[in-house]
């Protein structure tokens, strides 16, 4: 689907049916100014909204079902209709109904993605147990997408106004990480990183921090291998293709010393070495960002939270976030184009005009 239009249109998937999702959807789109800047497609049924809108309460949530996209009311929320079969939503209970619809938002809104009906996607938490079935056998929306989308390889970036860290390996067994660090494997998320913040961030040159994996970053060698035989090297060929990438740096001492500040990215070896100091600093705000996607999706940062789902206590901050930050990329992303396509004429026009002259002096 092109861009600009007059608003984009963005689909929102329910995450597990007994988790927390909906309540967010509900609790983030009864701010109503929200509906200026973006239409949006809840990817559900309108018994499972209305479920969750008697034990919310009071909300100034309307929405209008439909099963047809090139029929949206760009003025309300819109429900378009996953599934009409009763189904038995118990909150807080991590069951097969609950991780069979949520794949079923996810696998639907997906498809319409794909098909160039939706300019972008927010998708809710789904739970990696209960939401295996034979046509999901995914670890969670990553690898899945970069799959449904034919892309080599995507990165995982953690997303907030202050700090950006993305993972070089995701769901890994910490047995398995380091067999997993590769100088390929880091050139080509470093790649995809920096060709996103230049696209979907605006940041001309961006500036790229990599971790080290071992403790001090190896010490020089003295405790461990791989800063000296993957992860520099990667870091030389980088440079050698105008990337700012920058490290190894120690993780301990790189987030102490606050200098993630100096950095448009950091690049972490392993999940908990770069969700933890995130998590620590996003106070509620982070955005999961798939970021090498021909199409823009975020999350929340967080998960199905079944221990509060249907107590209506859950903080939306986050997949507010998400909402905001989808809508952010898709509009940077149409300006890229614009403006590389302006540049394009540019120079196609200026060749034109050199050989007029041309034409004119012989």
């Amino acid at each position: 689907m092109s861009h600009p239009h007059p608003k984009p249109i963005i689909g929102i998937t329910t995450g597990d049916l007994n988790g927390i999702g909906i309540e967010l959807i509900i609790k983030s789109l009864s701010e109503h100014q929200l509906l200026e800047f973006f239409t949006p497609v809840i990817f559900a049924s309108n018994k499972s909204i209305n479920f969750y809108k008697n034990i919310i309460g009071e909300t100034h949530i309307q929405y209008s079902g439909t099963k047809d996209l090139k029929a949206l009311n760009p003025k309300v929320i819109n429900v378009f209709n996953c599934w009409e079969e009763e189904v038995a939503i118990t909150p807080g209970v991590m069951n097969e109904i609950g991780g069979k619809y949520g794949v079923r938002s996810l696998m639907v809104a997906t498809q319409c993605l794909k098909d160039g009906q939706l300019h972008g996607l927010v998708t809710n938490p789904i739970h990696k147990k209960n939401s295996q079935t034979p046509d999901f056998q995914y670890s969670g929306h990553t690898p899945f997408l970069r799959d449904k989308f034919g892309a080599k390889d995507v990165a995982m970036m953690m997303c907030t106004n202050e700090i950006r860290i993305a993972l070089l390996t995701e769901h890994v067994p910490i047995s398995e990480v380091s067999k997993n660090i590769t100088i390929e494997s880091i050139i080509s998320k470093v790649r995809i990183i920096n060709d996103s913040l230049i696209k979907d961030f605006g940041i001309d040159k961006p500036k790229i921090a990599v971790l080290g994996l071992n403790p001090h970053a190896s010490d020089e060698g003295l405790i461990g291998k791989e800063e000296q035989t993957i992860i520099l090297p990667a870091i030389e060929k980088l440079r050698n293709e105008g990337i700012l990438a920058f490290g190894p740096y120690s993780a301990d001492g790189f987030f102490a010393r606050q200098q993630d500040k100096n950095f448009d990215c950091v690049l972490a070896m392993y999940h908990d070495q770069g969700l933890i100091p995130f998590k620590s600093f996003d106070k509620g705000m982070g955005v999961n960002y798939t970021a090498g996607l021909p199409v823009v999706r975020t999350s929340p940062d967080h998960g199905t939270a079944f221990d509060i789902a249907g107590k209506n206590c859950a903080d939306h901050t986050s997949f507010l976030e998400a909402i905001y930050l989808c809508i952010d990329i898709i509009n940077h992303r149409a300006g890229y184009i614009e403006n590389t396509k302006n540049k394009l004429q540019k120079s196609n026009t200026s060749t034109r005009l050199k050989r007029t002259k041309e034409d004119i002096v012989e």
